[in-house]
């Protein structure tokens, strides 16, 4: 749960500035709560189309941020969220509520938590739902006390016959999980969906911290109501300050399977991923879980810390995973909030979007995960073009024509004769925002920039370019890729346009690169590597707008780069909400 009530921390994205230390990229707050804004409603009349997506999740209109406990019931799938009722900026904290029978597809519901006991009177924050045996739901989540104390809670549903769950109980027996004197009570949030260990218990994790380290408290119940807190934390890593939305599950070790999260066993591994809250980023670890212990260690094959390995580099936080029993596999969300000024939000009467929903799975290399939009958005896929064998030398561009360029979806593979071209890659190059925010992808380089121009107007004033650009390193070639905003809008002020970046570990024996790129009207969600590097960016375009966008691809690299095929789909819109 994002606490936006303390002012010390971010609210959202707007009004960034960012600087760099030892190779960390750190935020710099300069984010205030609205409480004159927190409750100023808008004229359904008047809601603002222009920057509205139209196959993303969002609801009609107001505040949204994190996803909770996304589940599987009875044949139709179950997402609460974290909203406001009464206005576009953070305040008024409900867990919203909305069913689907295809992830793309929504229908809401009435509010299924809002602040109503003393164990939550000051707040019903983010949470995780669990299946117990029987098929029977319950929710975690964090209530805040009248002592503002975070507290753990549950909450289950008032009739199991109802598939869409509309009724919630909060039984009188909670708060099930108070603060110890050993833990800080104004740092103790967000359980993550439980697991039943082999002995017959349930356990859980709570994000919290100890100083500057960030903390993964256990607790385990044999009845899911009384818990006990385990000795030792699951995991705890130094100076990465408040971890959020903690998320704890088993992936195996090959295939795309999912898992039900009380799987254990030599043949998976576990992934833990937790939402820094003084970065406003999210990495996880993959690595090995010791049950008879309760304890995790991560593999020692990415960073356990602020510069380990992301779900998504881009404008992505407090994700949550939860298992699809009905179709076998993990599936990912995420929340992009605006990158605009709170102003803005008001004015449009809305803030907020969840991200299409992602499967995810363990890379055969076994040191990170890929990701890949779930199936059921390509039936969304309207009409259609192909481009094939199309050679770009420098400096070139080419339209991709004959689809919606403002909501679409765009697969292509491009390819290279030779990399005898890169540039040196410079081993002090750790953070790969701070490489695309010095070269770019108008700077000609070797091996790229070269990629596509999304949401780019008639004379490309405006255009958000995700690209690829390719280095030389003393013992392999380093890829980067590149979701850059600079370029995004004609409209300056209250913008945050960051130019975000990560490395793509990949092997380019076969000297191809494949990408992704999900157009949505005000967010570009890229997949570089076949999903193995994510970037979402928020955008604002002014001029590249509904029919006045459009799509290239470019190469601003002195090595001809060829598009193998472009396939690009006009997307329609889906029934959300």
């Amino acid at each position: 749960m994002n606490l936006f009530t303390l002012p010390s921390l971010l609210l959202g994205f707007s009004f960034f500035s960012l600087f760099i230390n030892n190779g960390v990229v750190f935020v710099d707050a300069l984010h205030k709560i609205y409480p004159e804004l927190q409750s100023l409603q808008t004229d359904g009349a008047v809601i603002k189309p222009l920057h509205r997506t139209r196959f993303h999740f969002q609801p009609r209109r107001h505040w949204i941020n994190d996803p909770n406990g996304p589940m599987l019931f009875k044949g139709i799938y179950h997402l609460f969220y974290q909203y406001n009722p009464k206005g576009a900026v953070w305040g008024n904290i409900v867990w919203a509520h909305s069913i689907s029978r295809d992830l793309i597809n929504w229908k809401p519901l009435k509010p299924a938590l809002y602040p109503s006991k003393p164990f939550d009177i000051n707040g019903c924050w983010s949470g995780s739902a669990t299946i117990l045996p029987g098929n029977k739901p319950v929710i975690l989540y964090t209530g805040i006390d009248p002592q503002n104390r975070q507290v753990q809670n549950y909450a289950v549903p008032a009739n199991l016959s109802d598939p869409y769950l509309t009724e919630w109980i909060k039984p009188d027996d909670n708060p099930i999980v108070d603060p110890d004197s050993g833990v800080n009570a104004s740092a103790f949030r967000d359980p993550t969906t439980a697991w039943l260990s082999d002995n017959g218990h349930w356990k859980t994790i709570i994000g919290s911290k100890r100083k500057k380290r960030g903390m993964a408290y256990l607790y385990r119940s044999r009845d899911f109501v009384k818990w006990t807190k385990a000795k030792h934390p699951l995991h705890s890593a130094p100076n990465t300050g408040m971890w959020e939305c903690p998320d704890f599950y088993p992936v195996p070790l090959s295939g795309r399977r999912g898992l039900d999260p009380s799987v254990t066993g030599n043949w998976v591994k576990h992934v833990l991923k937790v939402s820094l809250d003084l970065t406003r980023y999210e990495y996880y670890t993959v690595g090995k879980y010791y049950p008879e212990k309760d304890r995790y260690v991560p593999d020692n094959t990415s960073a356990d810390g602020w510069s380990g390995l992301r779900y998504d580099y881009g404008n992505f936080y407090a994700s949550k995973s939860f298992y699809d029993s009905m179709k076998k596999r993990r599936v990912l969300w995420g929340w992009a909030n605006e990158s605009d000024s709170a102003q803005d939000d008001v004015s449009k009467g809305w803030a907020g979007i969840q991200l299409i929903p992602r499967r995810i799975w363990l890379d055969p290399n076994r040191r990170q995960l890929l990701q890949w939009p779930v199936e059921e958005l390509n039936k969304l896929r309207g009409k259609e073009v192909v481009l094939r064998h199309q050679k770009l030398l420098k400096g070139h561009h080419v339209e991709v024509k004959g689809i919606t360029a403002a909501q679409a979806d765009v697969e292509v593979v491009f390819s290279f004769s030779s990399l005898d071209k890169a540039e040196p890659f410079d081993p002090s190059w750790v953070d790969a925002q701070a490489v695309c925010d010095q070269l770019g992808s108008k700077a000609q380089g070797g091996v790229g920039p070269f990629g596509l121009l999304t949401l780019a107007s008639e004379n490309l004033e405006e255009f958000t370019p995700v690209f690829f650009r390719i280095f030389k390193s003393h013992h392999k070639h380093v890829v980067l890729l590149c979701s850059d905003a600079r370029s995004s809008s004609l409209k300056e002020d209250g913008l945050y346009k960051p130019s975000f970046a990560g490395f793509v570990d990949i092997n380019l024996s076969s000297k191809k690169l494949p990408l992704r790129t999900l157009i949505d009207h005000s967010v570009v969600e890229s997949f570089g590597g076949g999903g193995k590097t994510c970037i979402t960016s928020r955008v604002y375009p002014t001029k590249a707008v509904f029919g006045d966008a459009h799509l290239h691809v470019f190469n601003n690299g002195t090595e001809a780069i060829t598009v193998d095929y472009l396939r690009a789909w006009s997307m329609r819109s889906a029934r959300v909400n």
